[in-house]
């Protein structure tokens, strides 16, 4: 299984959709190191929710529930989607600024790669972001 985190401007798609639609597809990626991303994913990954904008904060953990494919909406193989479940919202929002104060994140991609929409995470890292959510 790998860890993931997915960024989305709550405006347009929020944790709280997803929890209220049961499932997405999560499209809309068209950086091509985000869609590298992407199509590594397989089925049972996790994934953590951002909402991007002015919230930036983890929301709530997802599943990937298919393995990547062509978005149907689209006339571009390239350009892949995978299926999401909710599996729970956060006990507390974890914010970008809790993540750059706290040093075990110097290396991680969402502050070194600030624009990129599909971040990996690193076990060390999912796990302190698991903790942060809970204080």
């Amino acid at each position: 299984m790998a860890y993931w985190l997915l960024k989305t401007e709550p405006e347009e798609y929020s944790y709280s959709d997803l929890e209220h639609n049961g499932s997405t597809v999560w499209n809309g990626v068209s950086n091509a190191l985000a869609l590298k991303h992407l199509r590594t994913m397989t089925i049972g990954d996790l994934a953590l929710i951002y909402h991007t904008g002015k919230e930036r904060r983890i929301i709530g953990v997802a599943e990937v529930t298919s393995q990547p494919y062509p978005d149907p909406k689209l006339d571009d193989v390239k350009r892949v989607v995978v299926d999401l479940q909710p599996v729970q919202r956060l006990p507390q929002p974890v914010s970008l600024a809790q993540i750059k104060k706290d040093s075990s994140f110097a290396d991680f991609d969402l502050l070194r790669l600030p624009r990129l929409s599909v971040v990996p995470v690193s076990e060390s890292h999912w796990e302190r972001l698991l903790e942060l959510s809970k204080q």
